[in-house]
């Protein structure tokens, strides 16, 4: 990810629904492990999509809601990716958990600091 990019979230989240689209090509299409390529799939695209209903909420609650749900869809990525990674349907993850896990610490902390401001 080029560095001007990693500090634009809008962008890191598209660019990380595109890791998560071709982490899930990757993947054999034994008929459980397409059932978690797809989940992967949905929570792992639908970060980019929720941030983006962030950046247009309502009110501070409504934004916070929204962040909340890119949180929640964040970990449900981490999630799939680990159950993937156990199960030996997918190698050489590490990226795709590394960027994870700086999203979710990003979301959380951002949270928390719009909670702060609310209040």
């Amino acid at each position: 990810m080029a560095s001007s990019r990693k500090y634009d979230l809008n962008e890191r989240l598209i660019d990380y629904a595109v890791v998560i689209i071709r982490l899930s090509d990757r993947i054999s299409k034994s008929p459980v492990v397409k059932h978690l390529g797809n989940q992967l799939m949905r929570s792992g695209t639908s970060t980019s999509l929720n941030y983006g209903e962030a950046q247009g909420a309502e009110s501070d609650k409504d934004f916070i809601h929204k962040l909340r749900l890119v949180l929640k869809e964040l970990r449900e990525s981490k999630n799939c990716i680990l159950i993937l990674k156990r199960s030996g349907n997918v190698s050489e993850c590490e990226t795709e958990l590394q960027e994870t896990n700086e999203l979710i610490a990003i979301f959380t902390k951002s949270i928390s600091t719009a909670r702060g401001n609310k209040s």
